[in-house]
């Protein structure tokens, strides 16, 4: 029965998938229905699952390899989150997309999407998981791209653009991987790893960096994080609750297993994810607090809270055998993180419909007088800031104690503790900065007064399906949050088995002592907010206060670094190109000399000056207008030429 719903949890969204568009032309209130229930049976099927733990199912022979998956302990936790994500947003779609153009296609790969996902959780070596990666990666796409406006479409493009490039960066890792260890299965890799001869190790670093640079391009790690200020103000509502609660936890779940059973104990290794890790939650929280947008806060807050998990995940590797908080945090923040932007995600879609505008200076004022959303909103937002009382304080908590026992270790041994202790106080800043926005953010929606030329607020702003997608996971935030020892704990435990977590021991969350960290960061944000926001990010004008937008645009990473690199990169290839097509016609000029010469009246040189020549179009069309598709195309025979080398 385990096997059955392994292979059903991933098979069951690509075939419901194919209903999308024959039931709308039928009636849209079915196909409203096939998207409500398909994610519901998929989340009974999981909890089902739940009863076979140890569930494990192999395909032989397919792409030469054969696919494996496996249940248990943290994938099957994170595929219940998933399965509950979508079941969430699944009420909130149809009033969503009530009047938008286009919503079958987005409901076709939203739930392939799905499927995809379900294979990358449940996968039980690298090459399952990177095979349902990539299509996660490519039906994904469509919701980037799905409004089809200018900023959509250059979003998708540099999605698209992310995605393939740290596919081929993931396939080229784990083919050298295979050929040093031999195996990719997870169970295996460990033991692999302490059979490999010391000259080898180099290469297991540069394998273990190329598979770094595709998950970690996933997660929004810095400073592959590009794609995620982008794509989540253009994307859906729904699609941003579902690409910033739980797709980015593909990328971690990839940096895990990479960090747990490759280099585990590997200082070096935790060193570079700990700096990358401190890197991407600063500054994704100083663009939180800088950006005016509700929806581009959010996904900057997210690339900020994806620096604190994977703190926790260089913590695990530092701390070896006593990596208990670590692992334990680190598992409890993705499950907190993907139900926190479920909430806040969702209220903003509710947000976006009432106002048509995600400016803070449009819709300022607009919840004045929704006490339910104030109310669910506030959930979510204290719930990241790490308020105590709400699921994100215990998550941050361990997170915060795994640093400071690592300290104490440190210091028993006599070794200095400064860089440490610098770590300790960016977590705290950080956590600090993430309070300041998130008060931004309320006090802007539910307490300024509201923008002039606001549109009124209808008196049913909310339907009944987002109500309940929102109460359902503001209440799972507020039950984990009152209850972290009967609840959260238990759940850490169990996710912990997956990451090897040693003894760990029960903490006391409400205790001075551990309150004293939330408490600094709090204090930090009340003075960020009061000195930063106010004064240097607020002005008074007219009609109020008035947002400043005061993040330098020069300083855009996208525009400033990759894309300049990427077309100095086509101006070389063409050139070789160029050059090497040169080199050719000499070639054939000289052979057709000899031969004429050799041969004359027998063999005649021909020559069409068109032959061989491109088009006449522009040089900007061949250039830009065909480059998400070049990009799919790419990824699309990547994926065949491995298909074909496995065969």
């Amino acid at each position: 029965m385990g096997e059955f719903l392994l292979l059903f949890l991933v098979l069951f969204p690509f075939l419901a998938a194919v209903w999308v568009f024959p039931l709308r032309r039928r009636d849209r209130r079915y196909r409203n229905w096939l998207i409500q229930i398909v994610p519901a049976v998929e989340l009974a099927a999981v909890l089902l699952l739940l009863l076979w733990p140890a569930a494990d199912l192999t395909l032989p022979g397919i792409c030469g390899v054969g696919l494996h998956l496996q249940a248990g302990s943290l994938k099957s936790l994170l595929a219940l989150v998933s399965a509950f994500l979508w079941a969430a947003t699944g009420l909130n779609c149809p009033s969503y997309f009530a009047s938008a153009e286009g919503c079958n296609r987005f409901y076709l790969f939203w739930l392939m999407t799905l499927g995809a996902l379900m294979g990358v959780f449940l996968a039980a070596d690298l090459f399952t998981l990177f095979v349902f990666f990539e299509m996660m990666s490519f039906t994904s796409y469509v919701w980037v791209a799905q409004n089809e406006t200018k900023e959509a479409l250059r979003a998708g493009q540099t999605y698209l653009a992310v995605a393939v490039i740290g596919g081929m960066a993931l396939l080229a890792g784990l083919v050298l991987l295979q050929h040093l260890l031999g195996t990719l299965e997870f169970a295996e890799m460990a033991a692999a790893v302490s059979a490999l001869s010391e000259e080898r190790r180099t290469a297991l670093y540069v394998a273990g960096g190329l598979a770094l640079a595709g998950f970690g391009a996933k997660a929004g790690m810095f400073p592959l994080h590009i794609w995620l200020p982008k794509a989540h103000p253009v994307a859906p509502a729904p699609a941003s609750a579902l690409l910033s609660g739980i797709l980015t936890k593909s990328g971690v779940f990839g940096i895990l297993i990479l960090s747990r059973y490759l280099f585990w104990t590997e200082l070096s290794w935790s060193t570079v994810i700990l700096a990358l890790g401190v890197v991407t939650m600063v500054l994704g929280a100083v663009l939180a607090l800088f950006s005016v947008d509700l929806k581009r806060t959010l996904a900057c807050s997210s690339m900020s809270q994806i620096g604190f998990i994977l703190v926790g995940v260089a913590m695990q590797g530092l701390l070896g055998h006593e990596n208990a908080l670590a692992a334990w945090g680190t598992a409890l923040h993705m499950l907190n993180h993907s139900l926190i932007k479920l909430v806040l995600f969702v209220a903003a879609g509710v947000i976006y419909l009432g106002t048509h505008s995600l400016s803070l200076n449009d819709i300022r004022g607009w919840g004045r007088n929704k006490p339910v959303l104030k109310v669910l909103f506030f959930v979510g937002a204290a719930s990241i800031a790490g308020v105590p009382g709400f699921s994100g304080y215990v998550s941050k908590t361990l997170l915060h104690e795994s640093i400071v026992e690592y300290i104490h270790i440190l210091e028993a041994a006599g070794a200095s503790t400064g860089w440490f202790t610098a770590v300790e106080w960016l977590f705290l800043i950080s956590g600090g900065l993430t309070a300041a926005y998130m008060t931004k953010l309320f006090v802007a929606i539910f307490v300024s007064s509201r923008a002039a030329g606001q549109r009124p607020a209808v008196r049913e702003y909310m339907s009944l399906g987002t109500q309940a997608a929102l109460l359902c996971g503001a209440g799972l935030l507020l039950v984990l949050g009152l209850t972290p020892n009967g609840t959260m704990e238990p759940l850490a435990q169990w996710a912990g088995e997956f990451l090897l977590a040693g003894e760990g021991h029960s903490v006391h969350y409400f205790t001075w002592v551990n309150l004293q960290g939330a408490c600094i960061s709090l204090a930090i944000g009340a003075a960020v907010y009061l000195l930063v926001v106010r004064h240097l990010l607020m002005r008074r004008g007219s009609d109020g206060v008035e947002y400043l937008d005061r993040w330098p645009a020069r300083l855009d990473l996208e525009t400033l670094v990759y894309r300049p690199a990427l077309s100095g990169l086509t101006f070389v290839g063409a050139l070789c190109a160029r050059v090497a097509a040169s080199v050719g016609d000499w070639i054939v000029l000289i052979g057709e000399k000899i031969l004429f010469t050799k041969a004359p009246g027998i063999f005649v040189p021909k020559h069409d000056e068109n032959f061989g020549t491109y088009g006449r179009k522009q040089r900007h069309f061949l250039t830009e207008e065909t480059f998400s598709f070049d990009l799919m195309l790419a990824g699309g025979g990547l994926i065949f030429l491995l298909l074909y080398m496995l065969l």
